[in-house]
């Protein structure tokens, strides 16, 4: 009896155990420290590779409670206070903004990140395509950074998703 109580978590387990340990990503290739206007830190993240795929690992401290625009963009610079010098989301197709819009999505398009009443906030975005070729969109000649925007990106206006203020920065590098 006790073991036909246990098949649907056996099930589960199972379907769970698609993944296989060669698929996860266990090389770091870039990271960055997010930091806010004032200089504090408000979090990490890596770049991890499997060799096939490229994660973006990120966890954020000090943020304020919801969800938050999260954005690769295309200048590896974080001028304080207003971080505009990071430019726009890192775009080398040409694509639209959003997972929404008609058009797809572009590189830096990553999804919201959630912060907790507790001020943290975790996420690992898998980033879709060739992990060699993004890896050169982000590490090209003026580099990309990090930034994290004080509100929500709606996954649709283009070019920004409409996430207002960017609000902490960090520019990666090789690592």
């Amino acid at each position: 009896m006790k073991f036909r109580s246990l098949l649907p978590s056996l099930a589960a387990l199972a379907l769970v155990g698609c993944t296989t340990l060669e698929s996860l990503p266990s090389d770091r290739v870039g990271e960055t420290t997010l930091r806010f206007a004032n200089g504090l830190p408000a979090g990490t993240v890596q770049l991890l590779s499997n060799g096939r795929t490229l994660t973006v690992a990120v966890a954020a401290v000090g943020m304020s409670e919801g969800d938050h625009g999260f954005h690769l963009h295309t200048t590896g610079r974080c001028k304080a206070p207003d971080f505009k010098s990071a430019g726009g989301h890192l775009n080398p197709r040409g694509a639209t903004h959003g997972q929404l819009s008609p058009g797809g999505k572009h590189l830096g398009d990553m999804p919201n990140l959630a912060i907790g009443a507790n001020g943290t906030g975790s996420a690992e975005i898998v980033l879709q395509g060739n992990a060699d070729a993004i890896l050169d969109d982000i590490f090209d000649a003026d580099g990309t950074a990090v930034v994290v925007h004080a509100n929500s990106d709606d996954y649709r206006t283009d070019p920004t998703g409409n996430a207002g203020a960017r609000i902490a920065c960090g520019v990666l590098k090789r690592g």
